[in-house]
């Protein structure tokens, strides 16, 4: 918790600097928007109006001194306060998301587990086989293919917009593929190392079965390296909503901020890494709480220390 204003100050100085080194200026941008002739006069008024023409440390700080009293911005485009653009635009990413993750971990629980249970058996051929090509193929790649098939060729689910469950499906499985993966095969390794625990052994000595010892004694201690990545999954879906997003036309902060990028809006851009760099350490602390909690070494360690 003490690092997250370092952390939000670090991260959003570094995007504020990068953002004044690409090209495109934003006030020729707008004036073209509105179907205005970007004269030099014309430009001047409009960075004065942005306060473009102040030093770049000046904004950066005017920017944090606004934050601070819990002011965004507001957009250069829409005219919005940037606070009211991420809150009507976070539903749909949220959304997403959470339909990504449910669907990464319930692919990642059934592989995982059939894996350890039928090591080096066709389950666990399957899993590898689903890993390898889960982490070679680009999610932009594979949403495309999906439109492509199910949506071109078979006519079975809509290509864009965000709607009924439909309009899900091809979003929520191209976020998640690849994750789910990644999940199946930490599942798998940690299992397998819960298995040769003197517990399990004693389980099984007690007449369980496999399946009961795996389920009711070897899951839950085999949970803590998936929860750990759970931190970085979250990270790389919110990431991989910019490109999901856009391919799919889903109306969410991903492709808010492309257009964003797109159209210079350095408000936007600001808000939307702050709010996503904060959400990342909440999430993060949360997530280590939660190892705390499904560890008992874990908690003994932290009871040791205080």
């Amino acid at each position: 918790m003490a690092g997250l204003v370092p952390t939000a100050v670090f991260v959003t100085f570094a995007c504020f600097a990068i953002m004044q080194l690409t090209p495109g200026d934003p006030a020729v941008l707008l004036l073209q928007q509105r179907g205005i002739d970007p004269t030099q006069a014309a430009v001047a008024a409009i960075r004065e109006e942005l306060c473009l023409d102040k030093p770049f440390v000046e904004r950066y700080f005017l920017w944090l001194w606004q934050v601070c009293q819990g002011d965004l911005g507001v957009s250069f485009y829409t005219r919005q306060p940037v606070a009211t653009e991420i809150w009507q635009h976070m539903p749909a990413t949220l959304e997403l998301t959470a339909a990504a993750m449910f669907f990464s971990l319930a692919v990642a629980f059934s592989l995982g587990i059939l894996s350890a249970n039928y090591e080096n058996k066709f389950p666990d051929y399957v899993s590898k086989i689903y890993a390898l090509l889960a982490v070679s193929v680009p999610s932009y790649w594979l949403g495309l293919v999906f439109i492509y098939f199910f949506a071109v060729q078979l006519q079975v689910l809509p290509a864009v917009g965000r709607g009924d469950f439909l309009n899900l499906i091809m979003p929520m499985v191209t976020l998640g593929f690849s994750t789910a993966a990644i999940h199946a095969r930490l599942l798998r390794n940690s299992l397998l190392d819960v298995l040769s625990q003197d517990f399990i052994v004693y389980a099984k000595a007690k007449g369980l079965t496999t399946w009961q010892t795996l389920l009711y004694h070897a899951v839950l201690p085999s949970l803590v390296p998936v929860v750990t990545s759970l931190g970085t999954t979250f990270g790389y879906m919110l990431g991989g909503t910019v490109i999901i997003e856009s391919i799919f036309a889903w109306p969410g902060l991903g492709k808010m901020i492309m257009d964003a990028i797109f159209y210079r809006d350095y408000p936007i851009i600001q808000g939307y890494i702050l709010v996503m760099a904060v959400a990342y350490t909440f999430v993060n602390i949360g997530i280590d709480l939660l190892c705390v909690y499904l560890d008992p070494r874990m908690r003994v360690e932290s009871e040791l220390r205080t």
